[in-house]
């Protein structure tokens, strides 16, 4: 006997909230199981952009706090040709 490919989770919704993935996956002419796949995909895109975000911020302060103006004199520094 093969196994199934998918896996099913049971939740807890509002009436409200489940009443509207009902509405979008009929509106969009979806299942909500792939209604629901492709708001975790969003949410994990989000969720790496921030992190990006929070580095890029991070490098900006860390550049700031030892002088380093742009990227050429940075890749001196890692260089050790300064």
């Amino acid at each position: 006997m093969l196994g199934r490919s998918t896996k099913i989770l049971s939740f807890s919704l509002s009436p409200e909230m489940a009443d509207e993935i009902e509405e979008l996956a009929k509106k969009e002419r979806r299942s909500k199981s792939e209604l629901l796949r492709e708001m975790v995909h969003v949410y994990k895109e989000r969720q790496a952009e921030a992190e990006w975000q929070d580095l890029f911020a991070f490098g900006e302060k860390t550049a700031k706090r030892f002088g380093i103006k742009n990227e050429d004199e940075l890749f001196k520094i890692l260089n050790g040709t300064t």
